[in-house]
């Protein structure tokens, strides 16, 4: 089987598209209004850009209205969003907060969520997730789709803070991912949990560059 999407309709009853780029990390970002209204959502288009400084970014697809995202709007206007890692253990809470609520309806309140003070910015970050990171809004990037839905805001961010739950840190100083398994999504309704890992050192691989990958301070 193989098509262009350009120009072919699908052959398959369902789009491989996201079924292929698997598994993707989840962008649980948190966000203030600038009227004080709290908005909480996953998003599957989010990802590191690099490590120095820390970047990050994420992609947020228009309503079919041709509205934009709460994030996206709320990140331009007040300069931040937080970052939640999103887990097994709040799997629920994350998923309620895919919700479409009413404009002043706060998801933290929908999901039951306890909230904790960032440090630099006015946005609240879910206190029970393991690691958060304020993120300081730099840009947005518009592409337009062939439709309103598929027309997407990128937005750029710079990390400035990082928290991490000492309790989720290895008696070497790294993540117990395999204790903390966070979710990924798949495609179609599926998701994923990481609860297995292995290492694999690339050949030759030293000094800054392997500093690099295994994420020493310099």
């Amino acid at each position: 089987m193989k098509y262009s999407p350009a120009t072919e309709r699908n052959p398959l009853p369902y789009s491989p598209f996201k079924a292929c780029t698997v598994p993707r990390p989840i962008g649980w970002l948190s966000s203030i209004s600038t009227d004080g209204v709290e908005n909480l959502a996953p998003y599957s288009q989010w990802q590191n850009l690099t490590f120095d400084p820390p970047m990050v970014m994420f992609s947020a697809n228009q309503y079919p209205d041709g509205r934009r995202k709460d994030t996206v709007i709320n990140a331009e206007e007040t300069g931040w969003f937080v970052w939640n890692m999103a887990t097994w253990e709040l799997r629920d809470a994350v998923n309620i907060s895919a919700m479409a609520l009413p404009e002043h309806e706060s998801e933290f309140e929908r999901a039951d969520l306890r909230r904790a003070a960032a440090d630099l910015s006015p946005v609240p970050m879910v206190a029970d997730s393991p690691c958060h990171f304020e993120c300081k809004y730099q840009s947005t990037h518009r592409l337009v789709g062939n439709s309103s839905v598929g027309t997407i805001d990128i937005v750029f961010a710079s990390v400035e803070r990082i928290h991490v739950n000492d309790e989720f840190l290895t008696p070497e100083g790294k993540l117990d991912i395999s204790r903390i398994q966070p979710i990924a999504r798949m495609g179609y309704y599926d998701y994923t949990v990481v609860k297995d890992t292995f290492e694999m050192r690339i050949p030759g691989a030293s000094g800054v560059a392997a500093d690099g990958l295994e994420g020493t301070p310099g």
